[in-house]
């Protein structure tokens, strides 16, 4: 799994569907939430979490995305397996794992040290605790 410390920016609710907007370091970030915790309060300290394979990877891309997510990251380490390649990506002070099919890591001619974007929906963000 994958770890960001935060601190929760602003809340947006309507009946019980939530949108938690987090500052983690220079980046914003985004999470689709039913029934929010009321210990969830702006200002609140909280670890982030995502699986790896909620993890897209973009490159050269241009125009719009849905994707409320998108961090700028650095390719630390690329382990090949026969179907699946898992990427180590660095984003500031934290490390994010993704992992994608081995075909798509061809196609894309990943390497270590290539910048690309992390992509995360709002939906496969959660808070694993607050802090």
């Amino acid at each position: 799994m994958n770890h960001i410390p935060a601190f929760v920016e602003s809340i947006q609710s309507v009946a019980n569907l939530n949108i938690v907007t987090f500052h983690a370091n220079k980046h914003l970030l985004k999470m689709m939430s039913l029934d929010l915790s009321a210990e969830i309060q702006m200002g609140t300290q909280v670890l982030l979490t995502c699986k790896p394979t909620n993890i897209a990877i973009a490159k050269n891309i241009s125009g719009e995305l849905s994707y409320s997510n998108q961090l700028e990251v650095t390719i630390l380490s690329i382990n090949e397996g026969e179907l699946l390649t898992v990427l180590a990506l660095k984003c500031d002070e934290f490390i994010l794992e993704s992992i994608i099919t081995r075909d798509s890591h061809k196609r894309m001619k990943l390497q270590k040290n290539d910048t690309v974007i992390a992509l995360i929906k709002s939906s496969d963000l959660s808070i694993e605790k607050i802090l």
